[in-house]
C-alpha cells in the first residue's frame, strides 16, 4: 500500500500540488501503537510547496487520499503527519496473498549482485570457541539474510594456518610431547583427542614455558644479573625501573607489563619459535611436515565442530598460499611509491595523511605480518569471482582499525572494488566470570558448549513429556535442534555492535525472547494445523477481522522490508526481534479465539489461514538464523 499511496502522488503531484515532486518528499512510517491508524505519512515536506499551515497541508492530502486511493477507510490528521486507516477487506486480500506465496518476503534467487561473506577463520593453534560460536552464527546468518534478499552469496573463511601462533603449537609439541610405549608423540590417533583440541593443548604448552622463562629473566634482571642480554635492552629495563620510582601503583603495573614484554622477546623458547617460521616460509622439509601434518589434525578437528554447528562454506582459503601473493604486491607498491622501506630492511605505508599512522606491511627479515596475507586474500578472491561485487568481512571489533587501513591499502594499490569491502564489527562475548584468554586455556570450548546446550535441553523436554511418538534419534535429534537453536538465537537476538555477556541457561529458556520460545510456537502451530486438517482456501474479502487478528496481519506484511532492513544493516537481529514479537502477537491471539472449534467455517479458515502464514514467516525467519524449525516440541 505504501508503494501503491507513493507512486499515485508522484503522478498527482502536479494537479494536486502545482509541481512535480521528489520521490524523497514522500516519507511514510508506522503508526504508533497508541493511536489509530495502519500507515503514517509525514505531512511536513509538503507544507512549504502548498504554502499553508501542517494541518492545513493534512487535510489536503486527507481529502484526495480518501477520494482516490482504493483500500483506504479513513484518515485522521494528528500534527504534522496524516495516519492512513486501511479496509479491513484490504487486510484480507494481503493476508490471501500471503497464503498463495511460499516465498512471501523473498526475493527472486540470484537477482542481485555477489556477495562474498567472509566468517569463522580460525587460527589453526588452537579450538574453536564461543567467540567463534557468535562469529560462525553472525556471517552464515548474514550469508543467508543476503541471499533471502536475491544476492548471489559466496560464503568462505579464510584458515590462519601459518604464522608465529603455528610455530608456537609446533614446538611446543616436539619439545613437550611424551613419548608412549611404541616411542610415539602423542596424536589425535594414538590419543583419542580431537585434533584441534590437541594442538590447542600445546599452544598453551607453549605460553606456560614462555612466561616461565621470562619469569625467570626478570628476576635475574631485578637482581642485576644482564648476562646475555643486549646493551640496548640492559639500558631499556634500566630506564623502566627507574620511570617507575614515584609512580602509582596502577602506573607502575604498566611499566612492568612493558618490562616483561622485553623479557618474553629475549626467551629462547621465542627465538626458536620464530626460527621456525622463517624455516617454514622458507619451505624447510622437516618443518613443513610438521606443520602439515599438524594442520590436518586441526582440520579434521574443526569439520567436526562445523557439523555441529550447522555451518557451511562455498570456498576455502589458506594464508599459507595468499601471503605469498600479498608479499609480491608490497613489491610491487614498494616499486610504485604507494610503500617505503626503512633502513632495517621492514617495508611499510604511510596514512597519516589519511588521519590513520604508519604500518608495517613486511618485516624486516622478510617475513609477513596480517596485514600482508589480508590484502593477498582480498585480491585472490576478485580474480577467482569475476562477477564479485563485495565481500563483508565477519571480524571481532578490536580489528576495526586493521581494516581501515587494509581497505585504504587496497585502494592505493589501484582496486577500486575496495569500496564495496565492509568489515562486519560485532562486539565480544564475556561470561560471568570474565573475558576468555586463549593462550592461558580459559576459553569456553565450542564443542563443550554445544554439548551441554544440548543436554539441558533434553532434560528439560523429557520434565515436559509430549514426546510421544518420536522414536529415540528423533528425540535426540529434537534435544539438538532446540539446544542449538537456543545457544544461536542467543548469540544473534543482540545487535552485532554491541558486546554481550553469555548465559547458557537463559538461552534454552521456553519463556521470554529465546529460540526455544519460537520454536515451540511453530511446532504448537504445526500440530494444530494438522489436528485441523488445514488445506489452503481463498478467503471472503468481507470478513470482519478482530483487533488482533488484525494486528498480526499487519505485522508479516512488514516481513518483506524488515528482511529489507535487516540486509542494509548485516543485522540478523533484526529478524530475530521481528519473528519474537510475531510470536507475542500469535500467542495472544491464540488465547483469545477458537480456532478448531469455531463453528463459523469462514471464520475457523481464517484463523487456520493465519496461523499457517505465521507458522511459515516464523519458519523462514528461523533459517535465516540457521535454526531448525521443530514440528512437534
Amino acid at each position: 500500500m505504501e508503494q501503491y499511496i507513493r507512486q499515485a502522488l508522484l503522478e498527482a503531484a502536479p494537479s494536486l500540488f502545482g509541481t512535480a515532486i521528489s520521490d524523497s518528499l514522500i516519507q511514510f512510517q508506522l503508526t504508533r501503537r497508541d493511536m489509530e491508524g495502519d500507515l503514517t505519512l509525514v505531512v511536513f515536506p509538503f507544507v512549504k510547496i502548498l504554502r499553508c499551515s501542517p494541518q492545513e497541508a493534512g487535510e489536503k492530502l486527507k481529502n484526495w487520499i480518501e477520494q482516490n486511493i482504493a483500500g483506504v477507510s479513513h484518515c485522521i490528521v494528528v500534527n504534522g503527519f496524516l495516519n492512513i486507516v486501511l479496509q479491513k477487506s484490504y487486510w484480507i486480500n494481503a493476508l490471501n496473498q500471503m497464503q498463495q506465496n511460499a516465498q512471501f518476503g523473498l526475493q527472486s534467487p540470484n537477482s542481485k549482485p555477489t556477495i562474498m561473506v567472509e566468517y569463522s577463520s580460525p587460527n589453526t593453534n588452537k579450538p574453536l570457541h564461543l567467540g567463534h560460536l557468535r562469529n560462525n552464527f553472525l556471517g552464515y546468518s548474514v550469508a543467508e539474510i543476503l541471499k533471502a534478499n536475491g544476492h548471489k552469496v559466496v560464503r568462505t573463511q579464510v584458515i590462519n594456518d601459518r604464522g608465529i601462533h603455528i610455530c608456537k603449537s609446533m614446538l611446543a609439541w616436539e619439545k613437550f610431547s611424551p613419548l608412549n610405549e611404541n616411542g610415539e608423540r602423542e596424536t589425535p590417533a594414538n590419543t583419542g583427542l580431537k585434533g584441534d583440541k590437541l594442538v590447542g593443548k600445546y599452544y598453551v604448552a607453549f605460553d606456560k614455558a614462555l612466561q616461565a622463562e621470562a619469569k625467570t629473566i626478570m628476576q635475574n634482571w631485578q637482581a642485576g644479573n644482564f648476562e646475555d642480554t643486549p646493551a640496548a635492552i640492559q639500558e631499556a629495563v634500566l630506564n623502566f625501573e627507574q620511570a617507575k620510582l614515584g609512580k602509582d601503583e596502577k602506573a607502575q603495573a604498566a611499566i612492568d607489563d612493558k618490562i616483561k614484554e622485553l623479557a618474553k622477546n629475549q626467551t629462547s623458547i621465542l627465538r626458536e619459535a620464530k626460527d621456525m617460521l622463517v624455516k617454514w616460509e622458507a619451505r624447510d622439509p622437516q618443518v613443513y611436515l610438521l606443520w602439515t601434518t599438524m594442520n590436518g589434525w586441526v582440520y579434521a578437528g574443526f569439520d567436526q565442530t562445523y557439523n555441529k554447528m550447522g555451518v557451511s562454506f562455498d570456498k576455502l582459503y589458506y594464508e599459507s598460499d595468499t601471503f605469498l601473493l600479498g608479499k609480491d604486491q608490497v613489491m610491487q607498491g614498494l616499486a610504485s611509491g604507494v610503500f617505503y622501506q626503512k633502513p632495517d630492511g621492514s617495508v611499510w605505508i604511510d596514512l597519516s595523511a589519511e588521519g590513520l599512522d604508519e604500518k608495517l606491511v613486511l618485516r624486516s627479515d622478510g617475513t609477513a605480518v596480517y596485514m600482508t596475507q589480508d590484502i593477498g586474500t582480498a585480491i585472490d578472491r576478485f580474480a577467482d569471482y569475476p562477477d564479485l561485487h563485495g565481500m563483508v568481512y565477519t571480524v571481532g571489533n578490536e580489528q576495526d582499525y586493521h581494516f581501515k587501513v587494509l581497505f585504504l591499502i587496497l585502494k592505493k594499490l589501484g582496486y577500486t572494488w575496495a569500496d564495496n569491502c565492509f568489515h562486519l564489527s560485532y562486539g565480544m562475548v564475556d561470561l560471568p566470570s570474565g573475558k576468555m584468554k586463549s593462550r592461558e586455556g580459559t576459553v569456553v570450548d565450542a564443542d563443550d558448549l554445544i554439548d551441554e546446550v544440548t543436554l539441558t535441553a533434553k532434560e528439560m523436554t523429557q520434565e515436559r513429556g509430549h514426546l510421544e511418538g518420536l522414536s529415540e534419534q528423533e528425540r535426540e535429534t529434537l534435544y539438538a535442534q532446540i539446544g542449538l537453536g537456543g545457544l544461536k538465537y542467543y548469540l544473534l537476538k543482540v545487535d552485532p555492535k554491541k558486546r554481550m555477556l553469555f548465559n547458557p541457561e537463559e538461552s534454552i529458556d521456553l519463556t521470554g525472547n529465546t529460540g526455544p520460545f519460537i520454536q515451540y510456537a511453530h511446532a504448537r502451530i504445526s500440530t494444530l494445523l494438522a489436528k485441523a486438517n488445514y488445506q489452503v482456501q481463498p478467503l471472503a474479502s468481507s470478513l470482519d477481522l478482530k483487533a488482533e487478528e488484525q494486528e498480526i496481519i499487519k505485522h508479516l506484511a512488514i516481513f518483506p522490508v524488515t528482511l529489507e532492513e535487516a540486509a542494509k544493516n548485516y543485522s540478523p537481529a533484526v529478524i530475530a526481534n521481528y519473528i519474537y514479537e510475531l510470536v507475542k502477537l500469535y500467542n495472544t491471539f491464540y488465547q483469545s479465539v477458537k480456532i478448531i472449534i469455531e463453528p463459523d467455517q469462514e471464520l475457523r479458515q481464517l484463523r487456520l489461514t493465519l496461523s499457517a502464514v505465521v507458522q511459515q514467516t516464523i519458519a523462514h525467519g528461523l533459517k535465516l538464523l540457521g535454526i531448525e524449525a521443530p514440528q512437534r516440541m
